[in-house]
């Protein structure tokens, strides 16, 4: 007696060895198997089938992967997607000649059999034995399909591939009777439609209609005679016979084909003989998958779309689940990307930074209001060649995005001015605001051990040795006066930032937290374009924050709508603040570090940023219905410094926020929104500082110079980005060095206005309260 397994039942070959070894002797099997229908299991003895029964009966089709398509928000293709490139079409949707030529050549009795041929069999065994090997099979349409279920549910598990194609008996007796369950359920019409649907025909084609159009740029039921013998032929071997690689071969097994079909009657044979007169005559669209192959530069929006899907839990629990509908595929998935938004963002770019310079831009716009991303784009395309990359420089880590994001320097000071204001501090405040100081220390953190400057180690300095206060935040915020910002981080502590970046979602690249040091105040922290773009829409939708969106609406391939994810909007801020900050903020580009980016038909407000070195030059601004961050940069991992520097065939002696991203920025809202409501700000009165006495403030940089922060070079003494130390404190009133003072009465900067002292940022205590 056959051993049993240790879970129950036969293994799959004891179970056809024991099928087929008392079937065979009762002499009766094949003519069993060979009837359709309920007569196929009516084989001589009861014990002739009993390990065929173990075999379990119902064959679970998986549904057919197919490509996916990506459309931007006016129904536009931008891209196709696929784990396999298939389009399932039903049998009316199919050329009647392709039907014919399959029938003829993969199986001429398939209407007239069961499940198994016997004739076919008894054929093939005879012409096996005259030849002494393998040199013909016997397998039905029916038994093709089956198998080819196997394959399609192994996907891209090359184990499971190889065991749904093992010539093994035990995978053909399962084969076997799998194959007589669908004669009994689908009929020999389905049967077709689905064979012709999931056989694989060469060049990444799977399926007939895909195959129409890879070979012949055609749908499949437009399909001629000669035509479909030539895709029939492909079924047997698509390598051997592709007429892509190897047209004489391809010529001769098509004529096979035809010769085949007129055989069995399915066409005359004056019809067959014409046809062989015709040349091959191929029209091929090359296989085009992927987000490289998007098209208005948008390859690198379509890797966020991806990610987007990958990684959220309303379309599957884990992301195996996720990776699984996505690769399955059949979807139809229009997206927020506006075709007009898009192409502005890819002139710009075109027109300032050139894809083989040293250094890459990236663009974001959002939609204030909605969280819809309206455009994303860069000077390095998506690609695996020279200047390419599949690195979306727009977007964090986890979405594809660099490692650490990039340092966004002064475009960071207004998050710490919204967190002061929301705390109470007005922006009338003053500040001492020397050249240059020592960190103010100690700084209250979140936790119970606030931040030291230990001996005056870590110092801070303003671009410009004229730009000394003291200041209110308009002028410190216009000019971006660094140890400004950093004395009011000083004051306020550094909690009420981290509390108003996390509202914010202003978070590193690399998903880590925003460290407590009072350095962040001038963005010494890597950001993505989206996070910082988005950010600023905050301040644009006045203080109410919506979570970016990439999708507007998913169907499935049966046209069943799937639920995507919404935008979430927040408060996040009083209306009071955020209108603060745009008033704030239109200054910057109406006379401030950002002049030079300023829209002439619409309102617009932002801020410039560059880091140390000018490794980073970063330019965020907005408008009431449209956001946007431009960054120039190294987007390897070799820093360029951008000083004495050639991008977009332009000379630049020094790179700063406003010069080149600021531009940038400009040209590709202006042509995104051309045409587009024209909105106005909600201002709030914010009053400038008074001029100090001579040795004070200096003016806003002239265009072509430097403007922004310099955050340090993080070595001990140095400007650093902040440390662990102790040290001294600074003083209002009279400065002294490094703007250190007697702590004496400061002057009031506005006559005939009282304020209150601390307001003014007086006393020995440095300003803080």
């Amino acid at each position: 007696m056959a051993k049993k397994r240790s879970g129950g039942g036969l293994s799959g070959s004891q179970q056809a060895a024991k099928f087929l070894g008392v079937s065979v002797l009762s002499g009766v099997v094949l003519a069993g198997i060979a009837i359709p229908g309920a007569g196929a299991l009516g084989l001589a003895a009861k014990g002739t089938v009993e390990g065929f029964d173990e075999i379990p009966a119902n064959l679970k089709t998986p549904p057919l992967s197919q490509r996916t398509t990506i459309l931007d928000a006016e129904g536009g293709t931008i891209a196709t997607v696929y784990s396999r490139d298939r389009t399932v079409v039903p049998i009316t949707a199919i050329s009647p000649y392709m039907q014919k030529a399959i029938v003829a050549i993969e199986d001429s009795r398939f209407y007239e059999h069961g499940a198994v041929d016997l004739k076919g069999i008894l054929r093939a065994v005879n012409r096996n034995a005259q030849e002494g090997g393998a040199a013909q099979g016997a397998s039905t349409l029916t038994q093709q399909y089956v198998k080819n279920v196997f394959v399609e549910e192994a996907g891209d598990d090359t184990t499971k591939v190889r065991e749904a194609q093992e010539k093994s008996l035990g995978r053909k007796i399962r084969e076997l009777k799998y194959s007589i369950q669908v004669e009994e359920e689908l009929g020999k019409k389905k049967i077709l439609e689905n064979y012709l649907n999931i056989t694989y025909f060469g060049q990444q084609a799977y399926g007939i209609e895909s195959a129409a159009h890879r070979y012949f740029s055609k749908s499949a039921k437009d399909l001629t005679l000669e035509e479909s013998a030539l895709l029939a032929g492909l079924v047997q071997s698509p390598s051997r016979y592709d007429p892509v690689n190897d047209s004489t071969e391809a010529m001769q097994r098509r004529n096979t084909v035809l010769q085949r079909m007129a055989e069995t009657k399915a066409v005359s044979q004056a019809e067959a003989d014409a046809a062989k007169t015709k040349p091959v005559q191929l029209k091929v669209t090359r296989p085009r998958n992927g987000c490289i192959t998007a098209v208005k530069g948008a390859g690198f929006f379509c890797d966020y779309v991806r990610n987007t899907f990958l990684s959220d839990p309303v379309f599957g629990a884990t992301r195996e689940d996720r990776a699984k509908v996505w690769n399955q595929g059949g979807l139809t998935i229009r997206t927020t990307l506006d075709p007009q938004a898009q192409e502005s963002v890819n002139e710009s770019i075109k027109d300032h930074v050139d894809q083989t310079d040293k250094v890459a831009t990236a663009v974001t716009l959002v939609e204030p209001g909605t969280g819809k991303v309206m455009a994303m784009g860069q000077s390095k395309p998506y690609g695996f060649g020279k200047n390419e990359t599949q690195i979306n420089f727009s977007v964090d880590k986890r979405m594809g995005g660099s490692n650490y994001g990039f340092p966004t320097g002064s475009t960071f000071k207004p998050f710490v001015a919204a967190a002061a204001i929301e705390q109470g501090i007005p922006a009338t405040k003053m500040y001492a605001s020397p050249y240059e100081m020592p960190y103010p220390s100690p700084v209250q953190t979140c936790g119970d051990k606030p931040w030291v400057n230990v001996r005056d180690r870590d110092k801070v300095a303003n671009e410009k040795r004229s730009e000394v206060g003291p200041y209110a935040l308009r002028d410190a915020m216009a000019m971006s006066v660094n140890t400004y910002f950093v004395e009011m981080i000083s004051e306020m502590g550094l909690c009420p930032l981290a509390e108003m970046t996390s509202k914010l979602r202003v978070i590193p690249a690399d998903g880590t937290k925003l460290k407590q040091v009072p350095a962040i105040s001038l963005g010494t922290e890597g950001m993505s374009p989206l996070t910082m773009a988005n950010a600023y829409a905050t301040f644009a939708n006045r203080g109410t924050y919506c979570t970016p969106v990439a999708i507007q609406s998913i169907t499935d391939a049966h046209g069943k709508a799937l639920t995507v994810p919404k935008s979430k909007c927040e408060q996040v801020m009083s209306e009071n603040t955020a209108d603060t900050i745009n008033t704030l903020l239109l200054g910057v580009v109406d006379s401030g570090t950002g002049k030079q980016s300023g829209l002439s038909d619409r309102e617009s407000a932002g801020k410039t940023g560059t880091t140390d070195e000018r490794y980073n030059a970063w330019f965020v601004g907005y408008t009431p219905n449209m956001a946007g961050a431009t960054w120039v940069g190294s987007g390897g991992a070799k820093q360029v410094s951008m000083e004495n520097i050639t991008i977009g065939g332009e000379y630049y002696p020094e790179v700063y926020g406003g010069g080149l991203p600021g531009p940038i920025w400009k040209q590709a809202v202006s042509g995104a929104l051309s045409g587009r409501p024209v909105e106005k700000f909600v201002q709030v009165h914010v009053p400038e500082s008074n001029p100090p006495a001579p040795g004070g403030r200096g003016r806003p940089e002239r265009p072509g110079k430097p403007g922004d922060n310099k955050p340090g070079d993080n070595r001990p003494g140095g400007r650093t980005g902040g440390g662990a130390s102790d040290g001294g404190t600074i003083g209002g009133g009279t400065r002294g060095t490094d703007g250190g003072g007697t702590g004496g009465t400061p002057t009031n900067p506005f006559p005939g206005i009282t304020l209150d002292p601390g307001i003014i940022g007086g006393g020995g205590n440095g300003g803080r309260r």
